[in-house]
């Protein structure tokens, strides 16, 4: 079977180092109370720092950009990592990377409903970005894992 989306097996190391980098940057980052590291440039932002109708747009402004680093080696990272092919890519592990990428909607969504219920204020702004973050590794988590069970069934047969 023929996958037309999947990246070649070769870039789920780089996704994985990748991955890896941006969650160790973002730990740091969380930590730090996001101080450290201070990566501070000239940025040129949609939106300024203050809100949308008093805020000074197009124009440019200096920023850490260590968060937005770390986010995106998170999403290129977990993209490479759950969308490259297996060694052994076939129907069934297309199967399981569908049912995964299905289960791993579903979860995230619960999740999030129940933040909606039970998380208010700022704190809800925190949920909401680390929801971007939460699908990829739900599915990532559960893929991996099923095709674990399911290899380690097949060597005890």
């Amino acid at each position: 079977m023929k996958s037309r989306f999947l990246f070649s097996h070769k870039f789920k190391y780089l996704g994985w180092i990748l991955f890896s980098t941006g969650f160790v940057l973002g730990v740091i980052l969380l930590w730090n109370d996001i101080e450290y590291p201070n990566w501070e440039t000239n940025v040129f932002p949609l939106i300024g720092s203050n809100d949308i109708f008093s805020s000074t747009i197009f124009e440019w402004t200096s920023n850490n950009i260590a968060d937005e680093i770390a986010s995106i080696l998170i999403i290129l990272g977990g993209i490479l990592v759950s969308f490259s092919k297996t060694k052994d890519e076939d129907e069934y592990i297309s199967k399981i990377r569908m049912e995964s990428l299905i289960w791993a909607t579903y979860v995230n969504y619960m999740v999030l409903v129940l933040a909606i219920i039970f998380v208010f204020d700022l704190s809800f702004l925190n949920v909401l970005i680390y929801n971007m973050f939460t699908m990829l590794l739900f599915f990532m988590l559960r893929f991996h894992y099923v095709l674990y069970k399911s290899k380690k069934l097949t060597d005890e047969e």
